[in-house]
């Protein structure tokens, strides 16, 4: 018994030489850098305050060896954190739009985002794709604000030797898409993609708008468009956008020319909905499904 009560007394001197308790102070020393790192990289600073308040949380009081690298327990423990905030699942659009056609009905997408972010092209982009998997599509050129925003679709629905649904301009939009719906219907077309009207995203009429789309729509997909090179302005219009009229998933615009990446982040965290694919270029096919765990390593700068 005494042997067995001297090796316990040794046991915990060799272990409280061998171990530490990492302080809030020392964390905050490496998580200062590390929120400014986050913010340069284009997270919102709300959102960034978030993630690295969650990664001091669950490191403060934790036991480490002596000698042993904090720096990278601190990574790996942030990495943990924005993989759980991009990660929100993925969406198999061509599967669902096959299912509810075996039923005889289309499946319906509408596009939201603001003037400028590349909403047109990238439902190009998706016309492409389905199209390339045996869907046709029908587009529904539902803005009928913007001068030349019908014009511009149909340049697209001519390339891709795809139907297009137009309206006058000033007419209501919601009706642009019910025909739409209606043309796919009786020709057993399988999608409907609907583009809306981008004014700015604090504009009260237009939001309006949107929720008499998606009333009239009933769309199967609310897929909000936004630009990566926005940065911070991305978070108000997604959180705009979600708490307006709802978003379903994202699509990601113009990453290519994106060197930071860090409006992904923002935008899962204030919608909380998947990015489902990023824009990657200017040719039809540059639209890849969004990979969270390559964005996140690219972002920390970790080699796949």
């Amino acid at each position: 018994m005494l042997f067995e009560v001297l090796r316990s007394t040794i046991r915990g001197l060799i272990d409280r030489v061998r171990y530490r308790t990492l302080s809030r102070e020392e964390l905050d020393r490496i998580l200062s850098d590390t929120l400014l790192e986050l913010v340069a990289a284009d997270v919102a600073y709300e959102v960034a305050e978030s993630i690295v308040e969650s990664v001091r949380g669950s490191l403060v009081g934790v036991r480490v060896e002596r000698g042993s690298d904090v720096g990278q327990l601190v990574v790996n423990t942030l990495r943990s954190r924005l993989l759980e905030l991009v990660d929100r699942g993925s969406i198999d659009i061509v599967g669902a739009v096959r299912a509810k056609c075996s039923r005889g009905e289309p499946y319906v997408i509408v596009f939201f985002g603001v003037n400028g972010v590349g909403k047109t092209t990238t439902i190009a982009k998706v016309a492409y794709m389905l199209k390339a998997n045996g869907v046709t599509p029908v587009l529904a050129a539902a803005d009928t604000f913007r001068a030349g925003a019908q014009e511009q679709l149909e340049v697209h629905a001519s390339k891709l030797g795809v139907p297009i649904i137009k309206g006058r301009y000033g007419s209501d939009p919601a009706s642009v898409a019910h025909d739409a719906i209606e043309y796919a219907r009786a020709r057993r077309l399988c999608a409907v993609l609907v583009d809306t009207a981008g004014r700015m995203h604090v504009d009260y009429d237009l939001m309006g708008e949107m929720r008499k789309i998606v009333r009239v729509s009933k769309p199967d997909l609310r897929v909000l468009v936004v630009d990566a090179l926005t940065g911070g302005d991305a978070v108000e219009q997604a959180r705009r956008f979600n708490e307006e009229v709802g978003v379903d998933a994202v699509i990601v615009a113009k990453v290519d020319a994106d060197v930071k990446g860090g409006s992904i982040i923002s935008v899962t965290s204030v919608t909380g909905k998947p990015v489902i694919y990023l824009g990657v270029g200017q040719g039809y096919e540059d639209l890849k499904p969004f990979n969270p765990v390559e964005h996140v390593d690219t972002i920390l700068g970790l080699k796949h």
